[in-house]
């Protein structure tokens, strides 16, 4: 009867072709995996980033929904951003793999997957690294948050202690900064049970690269976004996790889905959307209008600038043009990420931004470069200090050697590199770490002394 039910939902799908693949070796569901051309098509405009979430239900079959994340999505509506369900026949290599390769196989955006994020839980990391070898693999901040929520109450802490540690949680997940993420770590080293901390894998809000992936919300966009999520594993708990019946549970969630259809109505008017959006969207644009703004920004580059300064900024603008960038706005400031940590510009005349190569020499750098790309736009000259106007230098000597910045050069330096060593001291063992520390505390007490105590 379920299977029936099943079947009639879907043949009323608006968008057929779907596929539906499933094998009975008894009366229950034993795989299933299914897409309509609707998910097929969001798939195929924001197949960058891949979200995973798992559904068990209490037979402990489980239901993997694929939905797209990032920069791009812009979709309301609570499954709006759902892309794919299936059920394997078992959770182990064998039965993933099939699970990964019929994905793959109706759909060839798979190969333009950079990022996948996945919760803690998820031990099949190699078949997954196997069947999206291009792809890296992450946790994501919401099932952080969920994981680290769960912890909470499982510790059975006085309820201010527990209260103030979630309200912590809540408003570090919604401005995931790394002096944020560090506050949270220091605080539940200082508030968790020595013996108890370990289980709550405090280090992961250390990782900064799990963080780069969400950090380019702004606070609303990150409280929407989770609020988002916890709808979305809501109405799939409701309807897959609570009923033994995987063919009842699907038909149940498929039933959700038809009456509220109000999503495909919303996924294309925020595609209409985006295509009409202001310059400052950051949908990638066909080859020949990428290379006709790329073109307009190296010519404003030597009609503006010096010789020298044009070459260096055309430098960075190479970098641009060989990268991937995500461009996330705010009030004043844009966050723009190519590849590497995030970077704040202010794109008001003279253009700014927090990297290096802007702060040394006060030249557009390939965040500022990246931006004027993004908005379809060319360097003016009111963005460019006027000592690097043409006519206003001879030579790159006396160039770099006017601007360099001594001080500026060296406290650069020594902050990278005490990020680096903070990095590696993180992620080495115990007795590691004891010794590094050791080392670093002997070469600090050499420096300034024993009887002043220096904090590393």
């Amino acid at each position: 009867m379920a299977l029936t039910m099943l079947n009639g939902l879907l043949i009323k799908d608006s968008s057929p072709p779907m596929l539906l693949h499933q094998v009975n070796k008894t009366a229950q569901l034993d795989t299933f995996n299914y897409q309509s051309c609707f998910m097929q098509s969001i798939f195929d405009h924001f197949p960058e980033i891949l979200f995973i979430h798992r559904t068990y239900n209490p037979r402990g079959k489980v239901l993997y929904t694929f939905l797209v994340d990032g920069p791009r999505v812009q979709l309301e509506g609570h499954l709006a951003r759902a892309v794919y369900f299936a059920i394997p026949a078992k959770e182990d290599t064998e039965g993933l793999a099939q699970m990964f390769q019929v994905f793959k196989k109706f759909n060839p955006a798979w190969e333009r997957v950079c990022t996948i994020l996945v919760d803690p839980h998820f031990l099949p990391l190699p078949t997954l690294a196997m069947e999206f070898p291009a792809a890296e693999v992450l946790l994501s901040a919401f099932h952080i948050c969920k994981f680290l929520q769960a912890k909470f109450y499982q510790l059975s802490l006085e309820r201010p202690m527990e209260r103030l540690l979630l309200t912590s949680l809540q408003s570090t997940m919604c401005s995931a900064t790394a002096g944020n993420l560090r506050k949270l770590y220091t605080l539940l080293s200082n508030c968790i049970p020595p013996a108890r901390l370990p289980e709550l894998h405090s280090h992961w809000l250390l990782n900064d690269r799990i963080w780069l992936a969400h950090r380019w919300r702004s606070r609303a966009e990150s409280s929407r976004y989770f609020q988002s999520l916890e709808v979305t594993t809501h109405i799939l708990s409701q309807f897959f996790g609570t009923t033994p019946s995987e063919k009842q549970g699907m038909a149940s969630l498929f039933r959700y889905m038809q009456q509220n259809s109000a999503d495909m109505a919303n996924f294309n008017q925020g595609l209409c959307a985006q295509n009409n959006h202001a310059p400052s969207d950051t949908i990638p644009e066909s080859p020949k209008v990428e290379q006709l703004v790329e073109s307009r920004i190296q010519h404003s580059l030597n009609a503006i600038c010096t010789g020298p300064a044009a070459q260096l900024c055309l430098g960075e603008l190479a970098v641009v043009q060989k990268s991937t960038h995500l461009i996330g706005s705010g009030s004043e400031k844009m966050n723009i990420q190519i590849l590497e940590d995030t970077h704040k510009v202010q794109p008001q005349p003279p253009a700014s931004c927090s990297c290096y190569f802007n702060q040394a020499f006060h030249l557009p750098c390939r965040h500022i470069l990246a931006m004027l790309s993004a908005r379809r736009q060319v360097l003016q000259p009111d963005m460019l200090p006027a000592q690097w106007t043409a006519g206003c230098a001879t030579s790159l000597d006396s160039i770099l050697g006017s601007k360099w910045s001594e001080t500026l050069d060296k406290h650069l330096a020594v902050t990278h590199l005490t990020e680096e060593v903070g990095q590696l001291l993180q992620h080495c063992s115990k007795e590691e770490f004891e010794r590094r520390y050791s080392t670093l505390r002997e070469l600090a007490d050499s420096w300034i002394g024993p009887y002043e105590q220096v904090q590393l």
